[in-house]
This record gives structure tokens, C-alpha cells and sequence, in this order.
């Protein structure tokens, strides 16, 4: 399918068959870069496409777009990542081919997250220059390692200069009705990997062996044992979950060399991942001085306070929809919280209930009313 140019067409619907035909399985690169550079430089944007980063996390392809206003003009930017994840098996047809099946629009990233960054196109498309600056924050690895995504991109804008005064991330933040919530802030996240060493033996003399998994037991039970916090006003309970455990012993006479484990803790803003990664550290050295701890903080819990930002959201949300948006923390993580190092971020968007599913679908009708808030906020922030 041919990209519409958005400015002439300001259907939002077309802008996302568009986006969902040109294939982007993470990490995306290529084709679906220029269908979105294809309908933003009519518009006025000058783009910047890089490729970052090298293996095993990248490269990655990542765009910034940019239409300047007035100098001294508020800047308002809109983030999002044009990759999916793989489609899988069972789906009703061919998942790159966008099907309109009477009010759905079926096609991976429908709502995760191409819908949305259709929806911003077509709503800036008649907002004129003179009202501000405008900017596109799109990469091509947010589904997978994320490390030469947004914060890739965050680095190319210190360079040139370019600080937006607020941020909108499109993430599909709605639950069953679109508009019923936003997200004002994201736990953290950190993934733990512990290994005890042992001694191998034979399990018939095991003064001459060290068996690792007693230690590794007492350890995950001290883990498991503990309360981080009862949650904030914005924020759910932190948690510490056992993912997984590994010995990998093929005999039923051998005591192993070694045993593993891995932990995934989310964590409120009562916490940061270094400091949960030297309390885990602690645990397991007490019980095993030789075990050996990798700590990844996939990022830090953040919250925009509830102000004039989640308000001019919600405002536009109720006049479109009717429906009063609950303000809210949960899910798991997503590129906001990179940005919010630069600028305040609030997500919204579509309906999450297909997103990453087999026959992923957005309603037609909430694509058109997705552009008119969208709008609707471009233009307050802007004022």
C-alpha cells in the first residue's frame, strides 16, 4: 500500500494500513521508516534518520522528526516505536496485510503502537507552523532490547539542541474503553542473575563434594521473605519474583557444580534498581561469598505529578469521549521512562486488550477519536 500523504487525507485509518503493510518485526529498519517519512515531509518535517548501535543489541534504525515554529514557541513531542513483536502462528490472515473487517482494522501493531503514530500524524496535519514546534520521537527498538532506541535518539537531540516542554508517549494505555486511563508514571524495573558455585561429587560421598543448591534454597528463601513496601498513593506494591531456577543435572548421583537462579523485581519510586541489586548482592554473599551476581535495571520508576499536563489529556479525553480517565502507574515499562529524564511525559493511547495477540485489532472509530484528542492536546500545549 502506497503511504497517503496525511495533510492531503487526514485519515487516520489509511496512515495506519500504510504503517501496518510495510513489515517491522523488531528491530525494524527500513521500509516502514520511509512510509512515515514519506508522510511527514510534505507536512514540513525535516528528518533525521540514524542507524545506532552495533551487535548484540543493535543496529538500530531510529527517526526524528522535526517542524520548527516561531523562535521561543512552545515544543510539544510526540514518542513512539514503529517495531512489533512476531506475529506467531493462527492468525485469520496474513498479519502485514491490514484488514478492514467491518469496524476493525486487524494487522500486527494496530494498536501496538502503528494505530497511535497514524492517530498524531493526522492530527498535526493541520495545526500550522506558527502555533509551535512539533517533533517525532519514533524507534525502531522498543519491543526488544531498547538499548539503542529512545535513548539513542535522546542523545542525537542533546546534540542539535532539542528539549521539548512536554512529551506524549502513544503506548496503548486503554483498557476497555478508550480514554478510560493514562499513565502518569512506570515502576521500575531490575533482573537479577545469581549462580552458586559448588564442588561436584558423587552423591554417596558428599563430604568430598559442596552441593550448591541448599545455599541457593536458603537464599531464595530469605529473597522471597521480603516486604519492599506496602505501595505509595501513585504507585502498587513493589515485588521480587522468582523466574526461574537451573541445575541442569542429567544424573540422579552427581551433586552439581553449580546452581542458578533469576529474579525480575518491579519497584515503585521508593526504590532504585542499584540499590535492590546491592540488597540482593548482600543476601547472597552472606550465604555464599563466591556466588557470583549480574544485576540489569531495565529502567527506574518515574511519575509525572498529576498537573496542568495530565489534566489538558484528561479534559481532551472527556470532551471527545465522555469518558473521565483514571490517572494511573501499573503495567510494565515502556520508553517513557528514558524521556522522563528530558521532559514531562504522560502516555496515552488505544486499547490494549489485542495488543502482542493473535488477530491484533484497532476499532476504526477509536482511531478518528484518537486523532481529535490528539488534536485537541497539540493545540492547549501549544497555546
Amino acid at each position: 500500500m502506497t503511504a497517503p500523504n496525511a495533510a492531503a487525507t487526514l485519515d487516520p485509518v489509511a496512515l495506519t494500513a500504510a504503517l501496518i503493510e510495510a513489515k517491522s518485526v523488531t528491530p525494524a529498519r527500513g521500509g516502514v521508516f520511509d512510509v512515515l517519512e514519506d508522510m511527514l515531509l510534505p507536512m514540513g518535517f525535516e528528518v533525521l534518520r540514524t542507524i545506532d548501535g552495533e551487535e548484540p543489541d543493535g543496529p538500530v534504525e531510529n527517526l526524528l522528526a522535526i517542524r520548527r515554529g516561531p523562535e521561543g514557541s512552545r515544543h510539544f513531542a510526540f514518542a513512539g516505536h514503529l517495531d512489533v513483536v512476531p506475529p506467531g502462528e493462527g492468525w485469520s490472515q496474513d498479519a502485514f496485510t491490514a484488514t478492514r473487517k467491518g469496524d476493525l482494522l486487524y494487522g500486527r501493531g494496530a494498536v501496538d503502537m502503528k494505530g497511535a503514530i497514524a492517530a498524531f500524524v493526522a492530527a498535526i496535519a493541520d495545526i500550522p507552523r506558527e502555533a509551535g514546534t512539533l517533533s517525532l520521537i519514533i524507534t525502531g527498538d522498543e519491543e526488544g532490547p531498547a538499548v539503542h532506541g529512545t535513548v539513542a535518539i535522546m542523545e542525537h537531540m542533546a546534540k542539535a539542541g532539542i528539549k521539548p516542554d512536554l512529551c506524549l508517549v502513544g503506548e496503548p494505555t486503554s483498557v476497555n474503553r478508550l480514554g478510560d486511563m493514562m499513565k502518569i508514571g512506570r515502576r521500575g524495573s531490575v533482573n537479577i542473575w545469581i549462580t552458586v558455585p559448588g564442588v561436584q561429587g558423587h552423591v554417596a560421598y558428599p563430604h568430598l563434594a559442596d552441593n550448591p543448591i541448599p545455599k541457593l534454597v536458603r537464599i531464595l528463601a530469605r529473597i522471597d521473605g521480603i516486604c519492599l513496601d506496602e505501595g505509595t498513593d501513585w504507585f502498587q506494591p513493589s515485588n521480587i519474583e522468582i523466574t526461574d531456577m537451573a541445575v541442569g543435572n542429567q544424573a540422579t548421583n552427581v551433586i552439581p557444580s553449580s546452581a542458578q537462579a533469576r529474579l525480575s523485581i518491579r519497584f515503585n519510586d521508593l526504590h532504585s534498581g542499584e540499590a535492590l541489586a546491592a540488597m540482593v548482592t548482600a543476601i547472597v554473599h552472606d550465604e555464599e561469598p563466591r556466588a557470583e551476581i549480574i544485576a540489569k535495571i531495565s529502567g527506574e520508576a518515574f511519575l509525572t505529578p498529576p498537573g496542568d499536563f495530565s489534566a489538558m489529556i484528561a479534559d481532551a479525553i472527556r470532551e471527545v469521549t465522555g469518558v473521565e480517565p483514571e490517572l494511573s502507574t501499573s503495567g510494565g515499562t515502556s520508553d517513557a521512562r528514558f524521556l522522563t529524564k528530558i521532559v514531562p511525559v504522560v502516555e496515552f493511547g488505544l486499547i490494549n486488550a489485542t495488543m502482542h495477540k493473535l488477530d491484533e485489532a484497532v476499532a476504526v472509530a477509536d482511531l478518528h477519536e484518537l486523532v481529535e484528542i490528539y488534536r485537541r492536546v497539540v493545540v492547549a500545549a501549544l497555546g
